[in-house]
């Protein structure tokens, strides 16, 4: 794989660590046994993280995971105790890291238990305390679901019917607050529904860069979180729009437009 990959004149940058029960990991909220499988899973992305980095087609990125407990409403059974577990195994999982020369991050989804909210993200990252180890991954579609507050109304920054004037200030407020543990980023667009594919339901639609009903300025977003983003490690940025048929990843046009949004991204850095 890496020798194909390298032959195309390509680097492998972050990883994603099977977490999720039915691959490799289960619910870091789970059981002794769950949190054991979810430690499972962070080895062994970091012993394929070895692979890619003595081969050299890899030389920077990290470990992508988030908490594999779908949904909130076990969560909500108990937030305390629920974010504490969560946060016990995700500091186990960030020694494991840090023990192979890697970092997590927790990509903010808000189909994850104690990820589910800016706020909720906030207080499991500020719980783990291991910010060299771990870390937050941006994503601008899921992202914005933190600022409508939708699995955490609370934690609502905006309300529907919001004007420009009141996107900006909310948004650098939400953005500031995680922004110092931010240490990958995803370039995405989202229409301001939580409809996904598949398991990734409820969770904040990618869609295509250029679609008519994106609610964001891509490039004027992305500037925001990766400010400063070199002095956190950060070597590199990636698109994420997992959710489209394979008819629609396999035409040119997808990718040029995706590039295009890359680009402007770069350019407005």
């Amino acid at each position: 794989m890496a020798d194909k990959i390298a032959g195309k004149g390509l680097n492998v940058g972050s990883l994603v660590a099977p977490v999720w029960g039915g691959t490799v990991g289960d619910s870091a909220m789970g059981t002794d046994e769950q949190q054991q499988k979810f430690l499972l899973a962070i080895e062994k992305a970091c012993r394929i993280a070895q692979q890619l980095n003595q081969h050299g087609v890899r030389k920077y990125g990290l470990i992508r995971v988030d908490s594999a407990e779908f949904g909130v409403a076990k969560w909500r059974e108990n937030p305390k105790a629920n974010t504490a577990r969560i946060v016990d195994t995700f500091k186990k999982a960030a020694q494991i890291a840090a023990d192979h020369g890697e970092r997590l991050a927790a990509e903010g989804e808000i189909c994850w238990a104690g990820m589910h909210s800016w706020k909720a993200m906030l207080d499991t990252l500020e719980g783990v305390g291991m910010p060299k180890h771990f870390g937050f991954q941006a994503d601008l579609a899921h992202t914005y679901l933190y600022l409508m507050g939708y699995n955490e109304p609370e934690a609502a920054l905006l309300k529907e019917g919001y004007t420009a004037e009141q996107f900006w200030p909310a948004y650098r407020e939400m953005v500031s607050k995680l922004r110092p543990w931010t240490y990958d980023f995803h370039v995405a667009q989202n229409d301001g529904t939580v409809h996904g594919t598949g398991s990734h339901e409820k969770t904040g639609r990618h869609c295509q860069a250029d679609d008519v009903n994106g609610k964001l300025d891509i490039a004027a977003c992305a500037k925001v979180w990766l400010e400063g983003a070199a002095g956190r490690g950060m070597q590199h940025i990636c698109w994420d729009g997992c959710m489209f048929p394979n008819a629609t990843l396999e035409n040119p046009k997808t990718w040029n437009t995706i590039l295009s949004a890359m680009v402007k991204v770069k350019k407005a850095l």
